[in-house]
């Protein structure tokens, strides 16, 4: 029987990703299910509703409400949380990085590296200083994987990745897709995604 699998969409930018990322491998562990690691770009999907920033920012109450509840979430689960300086920061070089390591293995371990660089030291993650020590901090050719990053063919497989993600429905971070194209929006919905890609392989 095959392995079920479901995709992890996530957006650097985005704080519930965070959350998500930090503990999804250890959930699909537990429900036998494999993650497909998907990092994509929200902004052109914001754009296309007339957003030029994240809702959190456009919508104060809300914005306030999830930073407290981010506190409240990451205190539970024994993460740090700094609020960065900019918000929504700029995740365009880390998606890129981790399309490369997507296809060397490396993505899961990077992409937690930065969203704790980012929400739990409150570091600027557009910084490619930041991201060049995080790749050097996993054993990595810093400067090989640049030049591999910023590759015209690299650039337009995000882009390509952003536009699948909008051909899904997705709408927001983190969101998760199974096999049979099921959409779970948000860090509170992982658990009930992967029931439902277990189920449906069975």
């Amino acid at each position: 029987m095959a392995i079920p699998r479901l995709d992890f969409w996530y957006e650097f930018a985005s704080t519930y990703s965070y959350l998500a990322a930090m503990r999804i491998e250890a959930a699909a562990a537990d429900a036998g299910v494999e993650i497909g690691w998907r990092p994509f770009l929200l902004g052109p999907i914001f754009a296309a509703q007339g957003w030029s920033t994240s809702p959190f920012n456009i919508y104060p109450a809300k914005g306030r409400n999830m930073w407290r509840d981010m506190e409240r979430q990451c205190e539970k689960r024994g993460l740090g949380l700094v609020r960065p300086e900019t918000f929504p920061q700029n995740g365009l070089q880390a998606a890129r990085l981790a399309l490369i390591g997507n296809d060397d293995g490396w993505c899961p371990e990077f992409s937690r590296r930065v969203y704790v660089a980012e929400f739990g030291d409150g570091r600027n993650i557009a910084d490619v200083d930041v991201l060049t020590e995080i790749l050097r901090e996993i054993g990595l050719d810093a400067d090989a994987i640049w030049a591999r990053a910023q590759s015209p063919e690299n650039k337009a497989r995000l882009k390509v990745e952003t536009e699948a993600a909008i051909a899904l429905g997705i709408y927001g971070a983190p969101s998760f897709v199974t096999a049979d194209g099921e959409l779970f929006w948000g860090n509170d919905r992982l658990e009930d995604a992967l029931d439902w890609a277990k189920a449906k392989s069975a």
